[in-house]
């Protein structure tokens, strides 16, 4: 995970116009590409778990605009081996905590600069969000990396419903604070609940998606159920778990992490192999299931997408 110090930064350095002219042509295309994927939506078609005689024959059967050729990591591991602290530090703590873990009913409360904001319930909130077969096939780093076949949809679908005002330059995540529920949140290594951002153009990018599901089928309590955030050109920390709330803001939120220590955890957290963590070197990572190292990509090998966001920016003092 890459971290250091970020301040907050002027709009008129965010994205050059003819940049971001260039990105709005490229969300309307992407955007209708997805949109030819799905046909059904989450609310007529009910996600489930997926067996083990299932993950083995799954294979997806359309293609997004955003899929790697990389091999799959298996569903045994991506479900096994998680980083989601609400439910313990070790890796298969959440795997084994988390099996109660209430998700339905469920919902999510919009505040801050939008024009609706309210409390939703998640089920209403994604009516009319087609799913069916929208399946990213994305790699994913963290201090280890994986590839994730997630069922989700871009952000922007979802926040056009709330309509953030022009003022809204950020957009704040918050996890579920129920330490009942969730037994990491009574040990005081993070400041709970777990909150986390984005810069809007990057919220509203269409490689940034919420997951319901893998492998097609219902997303794991100890994956972030009922629905989290995917942000692949980032470090796993930044992909907020269990949402129950999104605030639309003019400032840069203050994230958990970069709370806990800003000079290790920085707000934008893109993967830099050239910007290491204080403590070890970024410019390589680790493949679960495989022996060697592999080198680290730039932006996690999504540059060609998401480079023209940070142009002009120095981003090792933005890391």
């Amino acid at each position: 995970m890459l971290i250091k110090r970020a301040n907050d930064i002027l709009s008129s350095e965010i994205t050059p116009e003819p940049l971001y002219h260039n990105r709005r042509q490229f969300i309307r295309t992407a955007g209708a590409a997805a949109a030819g994927l799905a046909v059904g939506s989450i609310i007529e078609q009910p996600l489930r778990r997926l067996s083990a005689l299932e993950q083995q024959d799954w294979k997806p059967k359309q293609k997004s605009p955003f899929d790697t050729d990389e091999k799959l990591t298996p569903y045994k591991d991506i479900t096994t081996y998680n980083n989601f602290y609400e439910f313990g530090i070790d890796k298969d703590d959440p795997a084994e905590n988390a099996q109660n873990f209430k998700t339905k009913p469920w919902s999510v409360k919009v505040e801050g600069l939008a024009k609706k904001p309210a409390a939703y319930n998640l089920e209403d909130l994604l009516k009319g969000i087609t799913l069916e077969d929208r399946i990213y096939r994305m790699r994913c780093v963290e201090a280890w990396s994986m590839v994730i076949p997630w069922l989700g949809f871009p952000l922007s679908e979802l926040f056009k419903k709330f309509e953030p005002l022009p003022k809204a330059k950020f957009v704040e995540f918050t996890t579920l604070l129920d330490s009942n529920q969730m037994p990491g949140q009574k040990r005081p290594y993070l400041n709970w609940p777990y909150v986390e951002g984005l810069r809007m153009d990057e919220a509203m990018h269409p490689l940034a998606i919420f997951a319901v599901g893998l492998y097609g089928k219902e997303l794991p309590n100890q994956n972030g159920a009922p629905f989290r955030l995917v942000v692949p050109w980032k470090y796993g920390f930044k992909g907020i778990k269990s949402i129950v709330k999104i605030r639309f803001v003019e400032n840069q939120p203050v994230s958990t992490w970069t709370q806990a220590n800003s000079d290790e955890y920085g707000f934008y957290s893109n993967v830099n192999p050239s910007v290491d963590h204080p403590r070890w070197s970024q410019s390589s990572e680790r493949r679960i299931g495989e022996f060697f190292k592999r080198k680290t990509l730039m932006f996690n090998g999504y540059g060609e997408y998401v480079e023209h966001l940070y142009a002009g920016m120095d981003l090792k003092r933005y890391f």
